[in-house]
């Protein structure tokens, strides 16, 4: 079948209107696929630049400020406290510490009893007082110290008597008119009643009590020592046993420091060697010597006790009161030492604000043995270096502002 001019030119218009078709959709979608990742990726990358500036730069300005020195101008150093001084060598003595508590000197407390039962009559002495020695703490009414005294005084009449006798016999014996063997008797009379006499008088004295009195069953209880009332068991009209616990008395002008020593630490402790006392509760120190380290280890805890006697002249320490026992070791030379003020801790390490032209920079540091004031530094700084020596916790709060501000 032979094809007409026009239907020729009617598939060539068709032909070129498909072509020119396909040439649109293709070029259009090149345009879509390139535009929208090209602007994906270059967001992407610019939001990811952003992001690494950003987590980057905290931490470089945080690590920055660390090392940084801290600024301060000498009239706010005045004003902060802050002491300067210069590490160097020192004689340090530290020691060993252990845990206290303060009680009475058992040798100088005392347990009053009566001695005598009987009945309260008057008891003028209260708990707590400070009381001297001689000094009336009750008054006893005894039926057993009226027996006494009755004892003695029949005793004492008996003496009279016998020595009466004695006189008599001796005078007539020396004039020829009565035999020796008469006055050989009334001699060893009179000794009897002298010994009568003596046995009733130690009777007493054994009770504490006076030969003599306003009444023969009135019984004085005074106060062995000077001291204080600690312990008060008696009242007015009550009736106690003649070993009754009715007063406690202790001189606190010394006490004991009483504390545990492991075994391995009892080299360290002796008789003799000097020994701080420190509170737990206040500021109080003291120095002693140790009294006293026991010979015998507790079946159950494996320890000693040990003690220290203090003397007490402001009755500060008072029994009952936890305090640390720090034993005092030998003396040791060491190369580099700082005040203990001039130690602080920063991020879980121990440093030492040193200074330098720039301002305070903190230095970690090792220490080492310690006395309290001074503290060995094993690593970390020189001899010769200028530090913060007291009020430093000031530069530590500027350095955590610091590193709080940058956080934020």
């Amino acid at each position: 079948m032979a094809i007409t001019p026009k239907q020729r030119a009617a598939i060539a218009a068709i032909l070129a209107a498909g072509t020119l078709a396909t040439a649109a959709v293709l070029l259009t979608g090149r345009s879509g696929s390139a535009d929208p990742h090209g602007d994906h990726g270059d967001a992407h990358a610019h939001g990811a630049g952003q992001a690494s500036a950003s987590a980057a730069t905290p931490a470089a300005d945080k690590h920055a400020d660390a090392d940084a020195p801290i600024a301060l101008t000498d009239e706010q150093i005045q004003r902060a406290g802050i002491a300067i001084e210069t590490a160097g060598p020192a004689t340090i003595q530290s020691g060993l510490q252990f845990p206290g508590e303060i009680r009475f000197n058992e040798d100088r407390t005392a347990h009053v009893v009566p001695r005598l039962a009987g009945v309260a009559e008057s008891v003028p002495a209260t708990l707590g007082e400070q009381v001297r020695k001689g000094q009336l703490l009750a008054v006893i009414a005894s039926t057993a110290l009226s027996d006494q005294r009755s004892e003695l005084l029949a005793a004492q009449r008996r003496m009279e008597l016998a020595r009466a006798t004695y006189q008599r016999e001796r005078k007539l014996w020396e004039e020829k008119i009565s035999a020796e063997q008469d006055y050989l008797q009334a001699r060893a009379a009179l000794e009897e009643a002298r010994i009568a006499v003596q046995n009733a008088q130690q009777k007493l004295t054994a009770v504490g009590a006076t030969p003599s009195a306003a009444r023969l069953n009135q019984f004085e209880l005074r106060a062995p020592f000077d001291g204080v009332i600690v312990e008060k068991h008696l009242a007015l009209g009550e009736a106690v046993a003649d070993n009754a616990n009715i007063f406690t008395i202790s001189d606190l002008s010394t006490v004991w420091a009483e504390f545990v020593v492991a075994a391995k630490d009892l080299e360290h402790v002796r008789v003799g060697e000097t020994a701080r006392i420190r509170s737990a509760a206040s500021d109080g120190k003291a120095e002693g010597k140790i009294s006293y380290v026991g010979s015998l280890l507790g079946e159950q805890t494996r320890t000693a006790k040990a003690r220290v006697t203090l003397t007490n002249p402001n009755l500060a320490w008072r029994p009952g009161l936890f305090v640390t026992v720090e034993v005092l070791t030998a003396k040791a030379a060491v190369p580099v030492a700082v005040q203990a003020d001039a130690i602080q801790e920063v991020d879980g390490k121990r440093v030492v604000f040193v200074a330098g032209p720039k301002g305070f920079v903190a230095q970690r540091v090792v220490p080492g043995r310690s006395d309290g004031q001074l503290v060995e530094i094993r690593e970390g700084l020189r001899p010769g270096v200028r530090y913060a020596a007291r009020n430093s916790f000031v530069l530590k709060s500027d350095l955590g502002k610091d590193a709080a501000g940058h956080e934020h």
